[in-house]
Protein backbone atom coordinates (compact mmCIF):
# COMPACT_ATOMS: atom_id res chain seq x y z
CA UNK A 1 0.00 0.00 0.00
CA UNK A 2 2.76 2.16 0.50
CA UNK A 3 3.92 2.71 -3.25
CA UNK A 4 0.49 3.28 -4.50
CA UNK A 5 -0.04 6.09 -1.76
CA UNK A 6 3.31 7.79 -2.74
CA UNK A 7 2.86 7.42 -6.82
CA UNK A 8 -0.96 9.05 -6.37
CA UNK A 9 0.75 11.73 -3.97
CA UNK A 10 3.45 12.86 -6.23
CA UNK A 11 1.36 11.99 -9.88
CA UNK A 12 -1.58 14.16 -7.79
CA UNK A 13 1.06 17.10 -7.42
CA UNK A 14 2.80 17.21 -10.52
CA UNK A 15 -1.21 17.58 -12.17
CA UNK A 16 -1.92 20.15 -10.19
CA UNK A 17 1.33 22.56 -10.89
CA UNK A 18 0.82 21.19 -15.02
CA UNK A 19 -3.18 22.19 -14.75
CA UNK A 20 -1.96 25.55 -12.54
CA UNK A 21 0.26 26.57 -15.40
CA UNK A 22 -2.24 25.66 -18.61
CA UNK A 23 -5.06 27.37 -16.76
CA UNK A 24 -2.65 30.32 -15.54
CA UNK A 25 -1.50 30.63 -19.78
CA UNK A 26 -4.81 29.97 -21.31
CA UNK A 27 -7.41 30.90 -18.41
CA UNK A 28 -9.68 27.94 -19.30
CA UNK A 29 -11.91 27.51 -16.75
CA UNK A 30 -11.81 23.86 -17.20
CA UNK A 31 -7.99 23.65 -16.27
CA UNK A 32 -8.83 25.69 -13.06
CA UNK A 33 -11.23 22.61 -12.02
CA UNK A 34 -8.84 20.20 -12.79
CA UNK A 35 -6.11 22.00 -10.71
CA UNK A 36 -8.40 22.28 -7.83
CA UNK A 37 -9.62 18.68 -8.03
CA UNK A 38 -5.64 17.21 -8.33
CA UNK A 39 -4.51 19.75 -5.69
CA UNK A 40 -7.41 18.25 -3.39
CA UNK A 41 -6.18 14.73 -3.83
CA UNK A 42 -2.83 15.72 -3.46
CA UNK A 43 -3.37 17.37 -0.20
CA UNK A 44 -5.03 14.43 0.81
CA UNK A 45 -2.62 12.13 -0.08
CA UNK A 46 0.44 13.76 0.83
CA UNK A 47 -1.38 15.05 4.62
CA UNK A 48 -1.61 11.13 5.26
CA UNK A 49 1.87 10.45 4.30
CA UNK A 50 3.22 13.34 6.04
CA UNK A 51 1.10 12.79 9.45
CA UNK A 52 2.13 8.99 9.01
CA UNK A 53 5.72 9.89 8.66
CA UNK A 54 5.72 12.54 11.66
CA UNK A 55 4.17 10.32 13.97
CA UNK A 56 6.72 7.30 13.53
CA UNK A 57 9.79 9.75 13.96
CA UNK A 58 8.30 10.78 17.12
CA UNK A 59 6.68 7.64 18.55
CA UNK A 60 8.54 5.17 16.49
CA UNK A 61 5.57 2.59 17.72
CA UNK A 62 5.83 2.86 21.11
CA UNK A 63 2.81 4.04 22.31
CA UNK A 64 0.89 2.70 26.18
CA UNK A 65 -2.06 1.10 25.01
CA UNK A 66 -2.95 0.86 28.95
CA UNK A 67 -3.94 4.65 28.45
CA UNK A 68 -7.72 5.62 28.81
CA UNK A 69 -7.69 6.85 25.38
CA UNK A 70 -6.90 3.52 23.79
CA UNK A 71 -9.30 1.66 26.03
CA UNK A 72 -12.42 0.54 24.03
CA UNK A 73 -15.60 0.23 26.48
CA UNK A 74 -18.50 -2.18 26.10
CA UNK A 75 -21.22 0.13 24.38
CA UNK A 76 -18.02 1.00 22.01
CA UNK A 77 -17.92 -3.04 21.82
CA UNK A 78 -21.26 -3.38 20.67
CA UNK A 79 -21.47 -0.74 18.26
CA UNK A 80 -18.68 -3.01 16.65
CA UNK A 81 -20.61 -5.59 16.63
CA UNK A 82 -23.34 -3.45 15.13
CA UNK A 83 -21.58 -2.85 12.33
CA UNK A 84 -20.15 -6.20 11.70
CA UNK A 85 -16.45 -5.17 12.11
CA UNK A 86 -14.99 -8.86 12.04
CA UNK A 87 -17.00 -9.42 8.55
CA UNK A 88 -15.45 -6.77 6.60
CA UNK A 89 -12.32 -5.55 8.43
CA UNK A 90 -10.55 -7.83 5.93
CA UNK A 91 -11.27 -6.18 2.64
CA UNK A 92 -9.65 -2.88 4.10
CA UNK A 93 -6.11 -2.67 3.00
CA UNK A 94 -2.86 -2.04 5.91
CA UNK A 95 -0.36 0.54 4.78
CA UNK A 96 2.62 -1.41 6.69
CA UNK A 97 1.78 -4.66 6.90
CA UNK A 98 4.96 -5.39 8.83
CA UNK A 99 4.43 -3.57 11.55
CA UNK A 100 1.74 -6.04 12.43
CA UNK A 101 3.04 -9.16 11.52
CA UNK A 102 3.65 -11.55 14.15
CA UNK A 103 6.43 -13.46 12.80
CA UNK A 104 7.85 -10.32 12.86
CA UNK A 105 7.17 -8.57 16.26
CA UNK A 106 6.04 -9.35 19.51
CA UNK A 107 2.09 -8.88 20.60
CA UNK A 108 3.36 -6.47 22.78
CA UNK A 109 4.52 -4.24 19.76
CA UNK A 110 2.12 -4.96 17.83
CA UNK A 111 -0.40 -3.40 20.29
CA UNK A 112 1.42 -0.44 20.56
CA UNK A 113 1.77 0.00 16.53
CA UNK A 114 -2.18 -0.25 16.55
CA UNK A 115 -2.26 3.03 19.15
CA UNK A 116 -0.02 4.66 16.94
CA UNK A 117 -2.11 4.16 13.51
CA UNK A 118 -4.98 4.80 15.11
CA UNK A 119 -3.70 7.88 16.56
CA UNK A 120 -2.58 8.75 13.21
CA UNK A 121 -6.00 8.15 11.29
CA UNK A 122 -7.55 10.48 14.20
CA UNK A 123 -5.16 12.95 13.41
CA UNK A 124 -6.07 12.21 9.67
CA UNK A 125 -10.13 12.66 10.00
CA UNK A 126 -9.23 16.24 11.75
CA UNK A 127 -7.03 17.16 9.22
CA UNK A 128 -9.38 16.36 6.79
CA UNK A 129 -11.35 19.10 7.05
CA UNK A 130 -8.56 21.66 6.49
CA UNK A 131 -9.44 21.78 2.27
CA UNK A 132 -12.55 23.56 3.47
CA UNK A 133 -10.75 26.39 3.94
CA UNK A 134 -10.16 26.91 0.17
CA UNK A 135 -13.71 27.30 -0.65
CA UNK A 136 -12.75 30.99 0.67
CA UNK A 137 -11.13 31.63 -2.44
CA UNK A 138 -12.45 28.72 -4.96
CA UNK A 139 -16.25 28.72 -3.74
CA UNK A 140 -17.61 25.52 -4.39
CA UNK A 141 -18.46 24.81 -0.57
CA UNK A 142 -20.42 22.07 -1.06
CA UNK A 143 -17.63 19.93 -3.21
CA UNK A 144 -14.91 20.73 -0.47
CA UNK A 145 -17.32 19.74 2.38
CA UNK A 146 -18.36 16.56 0.93
CA UNK A 147 -14.63 15.57 -0.12
CA UNK A 148 -13.67 16.29 3.33
CA UNK A 149 -16.48 14.23 5.27
CA UNK A 150 -15.73 11.09 2.79
CA UNK A 151 -12.01 11.48 3.30
CA UNK A 152 -12.84 12.02 7.27
CA UNK A 153 -14.92 8.27 6.48
CA UNK A 154 -12.32 6.64 5.57
CA UNK A 155 -9.87 7.26 8.08
CA UNK A 156 -13.14 6.96 10.66
CA UNK A 157 -12.97 3.09 9.42
CA UNK A 158 -9.16 2.92 10.07
CA UNK A 159 -9.82 3.98 13.22
CA UNK A 160 -12.34 1.50 14.06
CA UNK A 161 -10.85 -1.28 12.98
CA UNK A 162 -7.82 -0.57 15.19
CA UNK A 163 -10.04 -0.27 18.16
CA UNK A 164 -11.90 -3.61 16.98
CA UNK A 165 -8.76 -5.34 17.01
CA UNK A 166 -6.93 -4.22 19.93
CA UNK A 167 -9.02 -5.86 23.07
CA UNK A 168 -8.50 -9.17 21.82
CA UNK A 169 -4.63 -8.38 20.96
CA UNK A 170 -4.40 -7.01 24.79
CA UNK A 171 -6.21 -9.67 26.21
CA UNK A 172 -4.06 -12.65 24.14
CA UNK A 173 -0.86 -10.36 26.21
CA UNK A 174 -1.94 -10.69 28.99
CA UNK A 175 -3.17 -14.81 28.64
CA UNK A 176 0.68 -15.26 27.54
CA UNK A 177 2.06 -12.88 30.64
CA UNK A 178 -0.18 -15.34 32.56
CA UNK A 179 1.16 -18.53 31.73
Amino acid sequence: MVRPMKTIAVLSLILTIAFSVVYSVTAIKLFMTLAITSGTIAYHFCMRLIVGFLFNIFMRNKADYNLPWFQVGKAEQRLYQKLNVRRWKRFIPTYDVEAFDPSLHSWDEIAQAMCQAELVHETIIVLSFVPIVFSVWFGSLGVFVITSVLAACIDLVFVIIQRYNRPRVIRMINRRKNI
